[in-house]
């Protein structure tokens, strides 16, 4: 299957995350003949989801692919130079994956008490009562995750290598609008954004109705926070009102504005995201981008990529294809030929591919054509537990920013996802933890875990709350602890047990590349660090309109009914962009 690609092409995209999906549909759409190659058998890349036995493939398969290929180099013409493709599997690091459950054959014998429960469901002659606790001990039973079970119902995970949401009026949101992209996707509004303030986990209040119903925050709080956010919303970050702190940070401004310490928690913490290193400028722009989105889906301004956030690369693939885009799966990068300041042609196996425009993804650049590896890498953490960090009356898809504690750590951003995301079967949770690397994964991420997760070996068979439910009931009466010491074992009882954990480094966003490299060849990042896609549909705006600055970037494409084949005789509905190619070819045609 290797010799059975065409030979020349406008475009050809290597790799299939965010950026270089987007990149490609927008050439496709416009008419460019273009070949989306991956040597994955997924799509993705580093944006992939997978569920839990693909992501053991994956795991795997780093480990296993982690030694460079000493294959020797193609033929090239006169005046002509081979650059050898990186091993994209090199791009990750510190992978460590740790079980906190045992196999069912490792288990405990079960009381005979315990074994009868599991039995035909007769009860012996004790009466009713006896029948009532042993549903309830079957129902503690039955509901026992060993990893068996888990890696038994693999199907049932949607596992995100680099999780985000989409903020309501973000950019890649009204490119999925505009474009008419959005019907390949489905999307669920995030139910509650959470803060962590005064030793507890609360709600904060999105909605203007949240806002004055909240009991935490006094009519003045309220009318201070209001004020504010209206500032921030009406004139923006270049408005006089900001003059005198463009050098400054966002807290420094909060502080001249008199403002409580519950105000300028939710402000800093829970809307603007920020730490006490962020710019004036930057907190301002991230509140009014908060503020913009709230009110379309819902009470918070973000969704979630049903199924997970590699739902979206595909997308744009689909539409890539529609339009013609050819996609090769499972086919390497092997290099590039380069001829003064172009690459002329990529080597794919036993072929060489000519082309106009060369689209790299990260993992895949010749080492000789990159000038910095960035300082923006990212650390990961993954972890499956048995309910969520903060209670409540239902299951909920949950935001939480925690700023650091001290200069060195670094602000995590937590995801938590239930069943009905289909992230995780029914009776668990997905939580998603992220921050900039400074360490490795694990050392980065230790002090939000040991804050929110109880992270040790599961005894089999103890008695907890249904695992199925969504609220976390306090435990029984402690009155003969101390009073502190039965606070302190209260909200140990309250977090979660970790049932699996995954740590991972993956590589930065802000690569760039050297004054060396050809002009043809356009660099896609991996996943950066901000919460949403914003700097991945910029980008691929930016290397659109490099390669085709005179061209509409991804126009709406007409839904299947609104298509007229040749022949027809009533003409469909006109589109964007069709206008001018209409004026175009009448103007030919003269």
């Amino acid at each position: 299957m290797e010799d059975d690609l065409p030979t020349e092409y406008d475009v050809i995209v290597v790799g299939t995350g965010m950026t270089e999906s987007i990149v490609a549909a927008a050439a496709s759409r416009i008419g460019k003949k273009v070949l989306h190659l991956d040597s994955n058998e997924y799509y993705g890349g580093l944006w992939a989801t997978f569920n839990f036995d693909g992501l053991q493939k994956w795991i795997d398969d780093l480990k296993e692919n982690k030694i460079e290929n000493k294959e020797s180099e193609p033929n090239v013409e006169g005046g002509e130079n081979f650059l050898k493709a990186s091993n994209q599997y090199s791009t990750v690091e510190n992978i460590e994956e740790t079980w906190y459950i045992v196999n069912d054959a490792d288990l405990p014998e079960r009381s005979s008490k315990d074994t009868q429960t599991d039995g035909s469901g007769e009860h012996s002659a004790e009466g009713d009562e006896k029948c009532d606790e042993d549903k309830v001990e079957k129902k503690e039973i039955v509901k026992h995750w060993s990893t068996d079970r888990i890696k038994k119902e693999y199907r049932r995970f949607n596992i995100d290598l680099a999780p985000k949401l989409l903020y309501a009026r973000g950019e890649l949101v009204e490119l999925l609008i505009s474009s008419n992209i959005a019907r390949y996707a489905e999307f669920r509004a995030v139910s509650r954004v959470a803060t962590f303030m005064e030793g507890k986990l609360v709600q904060v209040p999105c909605s203007r109705a949240d806002v004055f119903a909240n009991k935490t925050v006094s009519v003045i709080e309220k009318r201070m926070l209001m004020q504010l956010l209206t500032s921030c919303m009406e004139q923006g970050a270049e408005s006089p009102e900001f003059d005198g702190y463009r050098d400054k940070t966002f807290i420094e401004y909060l502080n001249t504005k008199n403002l409580t310490p519950i105000v300028k928690h939710y402000v800093m913490q829970a809307i603007a995201m920020a730490t006490d290193k962020t710019s004036c400028r930057d907190g301002v722009i991230r509140t009014k981008h908060f503020l913009n989105s709230l009110g379309r889906y819902g009470n918070t301004p973000f969704l979630w990529p049903m199924y997970g956030s590699g739902e979206l690369p595909q997308c744009f693939c689909r539409l890539c294809a529609v339009f013609g885009g050819v996609y090769c799966l499972k086919r390497q990068l092997d290099g590039l030929v380069v001829n003064e300041d172009k690459c002329k042609a990529i080597i794919t196996g036993k072929q060489r591919l000519a082309l106009e425009h060369l689209v790299v993804g990260q993992g895949h650049l010749p080492p000789e054509i990159v000038a910095s590896c960035g300082d923006q890498q990212i650390s990961r953490g993954i972890f499956i537990t048995d309910k969520s960090i903060m209670q409540g009356d239902k299951e909920n898809l949950t935001l939480l920013y925690y700023p650091p504690e001290e200069k060195e750590q670094e602000a995590v951003t937590l995801i938590e996802l239930g069943p009905s995301t289909n992230a995780c079967p029914q009776g668990l949770f997905m939580l998603h933890m992220t921050c900039k690397r400074t360490k490795t994964a694990k050392e980065d991420l230790e002090y939000v875990v040991k804050k929110f997760l109880n992270v040790g070996a599961v005894e089999p068979y103890v008695s907890r709350s249904p695992t199925d439910s969504h609220t976390q009931t306090v435990s029984p009466d402690k009155q003969h602890l101390p009073e502190g010491e039965k606070e302190a074992k209260d909200v140990e009882d309250l977090k979660p047990h970790t049932l699996w954990s995954l740590y991972l480094n993956l590589p930065a966003s802000d690569i760039k590349l050297s004054n060396s490299a050809p002009s043809n060849v356009h660099f896609c990042s991996g996943p950066d660090l901000d919460l949403d896609f914003d700097f991945a549909v910029n980008q691929a705006k930016e290397i659109f309109k490099a390669m085709y600055p005179s061209e509409d970037f991804l126009p709406r494409a007409p839904d299947p009914e609104e298509i007229v084949l040749e022949g027809d005789e009533t003409p469909g509905p006109k589109f964007e962009g069709d206008e001018k190619q209409d004026v175009e070819k009448a103007e030919k045609e003269e």
